[in-house]
């Protein structure tokens, strides 16, 4: 059982673009996707995150902060600058230009755990990333969403604030509380996590493409080409900085993958919950989630091969 539900995590980028295709093929079969559907499916992931961490996981930023300090800084200045910049050359419409920033201005997402393990990268630094640009996002994401998208729409940060303290930090810290205070059960529950994130990607994608069917199959080129240079800028950016700063090539593939991949989930949900009207914000936050799992499963593919 245990070697099943490793595989199916692994194969994780085949389920989000099985869900694009099927969603847009047949979008009733997601239409039960939406709404408080996406944010409970989120809430469950970020206790996933909270199960899997411990007290050690925070003293490793303290004895060797450079690498893990690199990705965050990478993560929330890279990221948001080049989703702003990349929606400007393109010109997107205004919802999909916000849309495309709420993507650059959120955390690193568990998927990228999933890679660097593929990719033989340090699976404890990227954990370590994830979960402190999580408890970061929990200010960050609402200030440089509404700094970088206040140009194409109103932002209200007191209600994007409100959303990432529901799906971020309350069950993140529930799970914290749970492994602390219950751990058998935590290290029960804990391995089925994983492939769970999965799934509720995976139906995510599917809820949003499928309810945007009509949009997406008339401007969807324009926007897989905007994701696709959002993220593969941040692998590229990411490893390139790191490698200028001399860290080792395990920190390299870890800090590229952090800053290239996106808590995309927490997008669509920040979209859907924060006080935008237009429901197309929520669409580039979706086709993130495909691309990225594509593009960061590609590259792990071709590090495994190189030790």
């Amino acid at each position: 059982m245990a070697r099943a539900l490793e595989h199916f995590t692994l194969l994780f980028p085949l389920w989000t673009l099985l869900a694009a295709v099927l969603s847009l093929m047949q979008p009733d079969w997601f239409s039960w996707v939406s709404g408080p559907v996406i944010v409970w499916s989120l809430a469950l992931i970020m206790l996933g995150m909270g199960l899997g961490l411990a007290p050690s996981d925070f003293r490793r930023v303290l004895v060797a902060p450079r690498p893990v300090l690199l990705g965050v800084v990478c993560q929330f200045v890279v990221m948001p600058l080049l989703a702003a910049l990349v929606a400007w050359v393109l010109g997107l419409a205004p919802p999909l230009a916000v849309g495309l920033i709420i993507v650059g201005c959120c955390p690193g997402g568990t998927a990228s755990n999933v890679v660097a393990l593929i990719a033989r990268a340090d699976i404890a630094l990227s954990v370590v990333m994830t979960s402190l640009s999580t408890l970061l996002a929990v200010v960050l994401t609402p200030l440089l969403t509404g700094l970088l998208a206040g140009r194409y729409v109103p932002v209200d940060g007191w209600t994007l604030l409100a959303s990432v303290l529901q799906v971020v930090l309350v069950p993140v810290a529930l799970g914290v509380s749970l492994k602390q205070g219950l751990p058998r059960f935590a290290a029960r529950v804990e391995p089925l996590m994983p492939p769970v994130a999965v799934l509720a990607i995976a139906l995510i994608v599917g809820g949003i493409v499928g309810s945007q069917q009509e949009v997406l199959l008339r401007q969807g080129g324009l926007l897989v080409l905007a994701t696709l240079l959002l993220h593969g800028g941040g692998f590229l950016l990411g490893g390139l900085f790191s490698a200028l700063m001399g860290e080792s090539v395990p920190a390299q593939r870890t800090i590229s993958i952090e800053v290239g991949m996106q808590n995309s989930g927490l997008a669509v949900v920040l979209a859907r919950s924060g006080g935008f009207a237009s429901p197309l914000t929520a669409l580039p936050g979706a086709i993130s989630a495909v691309i990225h799992s594509l593009l960061g499963s590609l590259l792990a593919a071709l590090w495994r091969r190189r030790p």
